[in-house]
């Protein structure tokens, strides 16, 4: 059983790999893009960016619709559509047919991450399961950041094409995996939308979102333009920064693991822990930042900060919460993931042209002050719901 969990979960984090390798990946793609397609590289750049907003958009209500489902046959239904938009993508010579292809998968992109993370916590005891999701986070790690250097590095020694069809060639071999290995998972108790949809009328929930907003919002905000900081303030040289951005991508595998294993032990003080620390690493990257060495170890630091809160921190938040409706509960934290996301990278873009690269920092440092003030909110409510409910069990034993 144990053999069987532990290839069910290397799966489930080969399958997001490929979903986040088909979001994240295109980065590395953009130039060619807009070469293929005769458009501006900001034009190019809305492949990117309209797929995050669909996926914010869709991040509460997909998964709600197909929680019903069968858990296989709604995996193998989103793998089979990506496999076919990739391909899709690999042979289109229209883009604004490639933007409706890439729009129309992002719809389904949160409905197989929040089932993977449904499926990863409930195929182990309550008290391991942040360390189950953790090792399925590891693949979204490696989508996010393996993937932008892998489609890259296809992209300028094969074809652009073929850098696309790598994006179907790992999604069909999970389908495939999928549909060989998976056992099939019918939803034992299915829930009406109404009692998922009723979590939203929980204070807690909208404290959670809120704060996952502004973590996500500290990391994208600074990690959207490494590349520029590291070139215009450290001034590297471009293998160098090539060298830093996997050392980031690393560590944050390393921060998945390290996050799942303490969420697991001690989870009120690690989600007060993790942006702290993350605090402290932007100070000391503000004022270090002019100079190689330093910048690259606090990048590592950074890169195991950022990879706990961006997946493990984020999802735990949300999730807690809401227990009782699962899938919508992944969903609502895809999509304000998402929303943090978008938030920060804009909030980075206008800090820059206002006062110059070197004070993007200030993005994170001000967005973790103002999350820490919502997630001790967050723990009191917490806290103060689990001591009501073990006052109605006490009340309820003694009668």
């Amino acid at each position: 059983m144990a053999k069987q969990n532990k290839l069910l979960i290397f799966i489930l984090a080969v399958g997001v790999f490929g979903i986040l390798n088909t979001e994240m990946g295109v980065i590395g793609l953009l130039p060619s893009i807009a070469d293929h397609f005769n458009v501006s590289i900001s034009q190019a750049g809305l492949t990117v960016s309209l797929f995050a907003l669909a996926i914010a958009v869709s991040g509460p209500t997909m998964p709600l619709l197909f929680s019903g489902i069968n858990r296989k046959k709604v995996m193998l239904l989103v793998l089979s559509v990506f496999v076919v938009g990739n391909i899709a993508s690999v042979f289109v010579t229209n883009f604004t047919l490639l933007l409706i292809i890439r729009i129309a998968l992002a719809l389904f992109h949160p409905i197989y991450c929040s089932m993977a993370f449904t499926v990863a916590a409930s195929s182990v005891k309550p008290e391991e399961a942040p360390k189950a999701v953790s090792k399925v986070f590891i693949g979204v790690s490696a989508g996010m950041v393996a993937g932008v250097p892998i489609a890259s590095f296809i992209d300028s020694a094969l074809s652009y094409e073929m850098a696309m069809a790598f994006f179907a060639i790992v999604n069909a071999f999970v389908l495939v995996a999928t549909l060989i290995f998976v056992p099939s998972m019918p939803v034992e108790e299915r829930q009406s939308y109404g009692e998922q949809l009723a979590v939203l009328k929980k204070s807690i929930i909208w404290v959670s979102i809120v704060a996952v907003i502004l973590l996500n919002a500290s990391v994208f905000g600074v990690y959207s333009y490494i590349a520029e900081y590291l070139e215009t303030v450290t001034q590297m040289s471009p293998n160098t920064i090539s060298l830093t951005l996997f050392v980031f991508g690393g560590a944050n595998i390393i921060g998945n693991i390290v996050a799942g294993r303490v969420l697991t032990n001690s989870p009120i003080k690690s989600i007060l822990t993790f942006p702290l620390l993350l605090s402290v690493v932007y100070i000391l990257l503000f004022f270090t930042g002019e100079i190689a060495v330093p910048v690259v170890i606090i990048t590592f630091l950074w890169g195991i900060l950022a990879g706990g809160i961006m997946a493990n921190i984020n999802q735990y938040l949300i999730s807690s919460s809401a227990p009782e409706a699962p899938d919508f509960a992944n969903g609502l934290f895809i999509s304000a993931c998402n929303v943090g996301t978008t938030v920060g990278s804009a909030a980075g873009g206008l800090l820059i042209s206002q006062m110059g690269t070197p004070y993007v920092v200030l993005v994170g440092i001000l967005s973790l002050i103002l999350s820490l003030a919502f997630i001790l909110l967050r723990n009191n409510m917490f806290n103060a719901s689990r001591q009501a409910e073990k006052h109605r069990e006490g009340s309820f034993a003694s009668n």
